[in-house]
């Protein structure tokens, strides 16, 4: 009898192992059905991931790029004005020179003008201007002529323009 139980019972506790393998199964597949889905997921955002990083990495190329053709342009623009502030700067020097060279030559002109004058008729010009144009003039002339000019002059006017003369003497010593 027993054997005829377990007999009967072997079957059942098979069919109880089997019905339960079946549902492990069962919930293995499913399991598994879910991790591919997830796995396709995963790999269409990696998918998506590597897209954006290729697009990403292009756009920074080209902006690159970009940067790089603007500081080419920005340095030449750079040494354009840098070459032209070279050449105002000499401009200027040359301008200086000229006008100095201007200047030199009236002053000449206007000493040449005076050294041929007499003493009294220049004294009395130059008595009339202001003492530091007087005195400029007179500091272009020859002593001797200056001394005579001098004479010709006010005491006062000619003490005036002694000082001016001798400030303007010290002025160039110091340089």
């Amino acid at each position: 009898m027993r054997l005829g139980f377990l007999l009967f019972l072997l079957p059942v506790l098979i069919y109880a192992q089997n019905s339960k393998l079946l549902e492990c199964n069962k919930i293995f597949e499913e399991r598994k059905h879910e991790l591919e889905l997830k796995l396709e997921a995963i790999d269409e955002q990696q998918q998506a991931y590597e897209a954006l990083k290729e697009a990403t990495e292009a756009m920074m190329k080209r902006k690159e790029e970009q940067l790089l053709k603007k500081e080419q342009e920005l340095n030449a623009t750079k040494e354009k004005i840098e070459a032209e502030r070279r050449a105002i700067e000499d401009l200027i020097e040359q301008n200086k020179k000229i006008l100095e060279e201007i200047k030199k030559a009236k002053t000449d002109k206007i000493s040449q003008t005076y050294a041929k004058m007499k003493a009294s008729a220049a004294a009395q010009i130059l008595q009339q201007m202001e003492p530091e144009q007087a005195a400029n003039i007179l500091l272009s002339l020859k002593p001797k002529t200056v001394g005579q000019i001098l004479a010709k002059m006010s005491p006062n006017k000619a003490s005036e323009i002694t000082v001016l003369l001798q400030n303007n003497e010290k002025s160039k010593k110091r340089k």
